[in-house]
């Protein structure tokens, strides 16, 4: 049996296009249980609901309708927050005009909110990690792209239209790989489909100049290399490999310069490629900064690797439930 005074929980639903989640956490957000299943994106988006409803409604019987404080929906966008409304995301094709916390709020009777899934987890990584007791502070995904959260003046910003924190859009340079389909942006360089990119066409002119390249021996399996093998090789010394990492990490403080002159946050907390290759990253980004950022703002940001980790999707939902909640 649950004790008398930590009865009250809420749900975190993270909707993804390969998974979807159902966390069960305590008001201080210790999480309690967790039910995965596959999303199987060829269905209706409304079988997939319902298949959320019913493992929803299993939990809350299990812990008591009356304690539940508020459900909180994290997925991709594009959205709306404050209408609670997603417009076919591209990991989930025909979740057109979806009112996702109409069909929740009128099945649950309570509170339900929504969020991107940058947001939430910018959310998860102020609430329990890395910015934890922080006014301001900047979430980046570094994932698959690179998604930003904004923790401003302790309120998250969302913008006018939920495009509030877009980084990966702001073009760093000419020409270079494509982010957010545009040459040369944040997220060209500094994501996992940019690095492998970047690696695909510096390989190819290696190989051309007859170079010799360990992770790569022709030119039949350029378009196989991934971040991943980018980052192992790195760590091994591969001096390609390294050459590739190094000018993601030039870029990436570029654009962090950018964001620390404009928003003065005190701390950038960074996941995924750079939480797992900070040793690499960390010199050449501090470098950049002291010749890019304003000193003084420069000073007082800390840049840190996300401490949630692989639990940041567990918790990224529930956090957004509690921010409606408390906030």
């Amino acid at each position: 049996m649950h004790k008398k005074n930590n009865l009250n929980y809420y749900l975190g639903f993270d909707i993804g296009g390969t998974k979807c989640s159902i966390s069960v956490g305590g008001c201080d957000l210790e999480l309690h249980e967790k039910i995965v299943f596959p999303t199987k994106v060829e269905r209706d988006p409304y079988e997939v609901i319902e298949e959320i409803t019913q493992n929803a409604s299993q939990l809350i019987t299990k812990y008591g309708k009356e304690y539940l404080k508020g459900i909180g929906i994290s997925c991709g966008g594009p959205l709306d927050s404050k209408t609670g409304i997603i417009y076919s995301p591209p990991n989930l094709p025909g979740w057109d005009a979806i009112p996702l916390v109409d069909i929740f709020s009128e099945k649950f009777g309570v509170n339900v909110s929504l969020q991107n899934d940058a947001n939430a987890c910018a959310l998860a990584e102020w609430l329990l990690g890395s910015g934890k007791g922080t006014k301001n502070m900047v979430f980046l995904t570094f994932g698959t792209g690179m998604g930003a959260g904004l923790i401003l003046d302790g309120r998250l910003y969302t913008g006018t239209n939920d495009l509030g924190g877009e980084v990966g859009h702001v073009r760093l340079a000419d020409d270079g790989p494509v982010g957010f389909a545009k040459a040369g942006s944040f997220e060209g360089f500094c994501s996992g489909g940019g690095i492998a990119q970047l690696a695909e066409k510096i390989v190819k002119e290696k190989l051309a100049d007859g170079e010799k390249v360990s992770f790569c021996k022709d030119l039949k399996n350029v378009g196989n290399i991934t971040a991943k093998t980018i980052a192992e090789n790195a760590q091994k010394g591969d001096k390609s490999a390294m050459e590739i990492m190094a000018i993601s990490a030039t870029y990436l403080g570029k654009g962090l310069a950018i964001l620390i002159d404009i928003l003065n946050p005190e701390c950038i907390v960074i996941g995924s490629i750079y939480t797992r290759n900070e040793d690499f990253f960390k010199p050449i980004v501090e470098k950049v900064l002291a010749g890019e950022a304003i000193p003084g703002a420069l000073e007082k940001c800390r840049i840190v690797p996300a401490a949630l980790g692989e639990k940041t999707g567990d918790y990224a939902a529930l956090c957004v439930a509690m921010y409606n909640d408390k906030f």
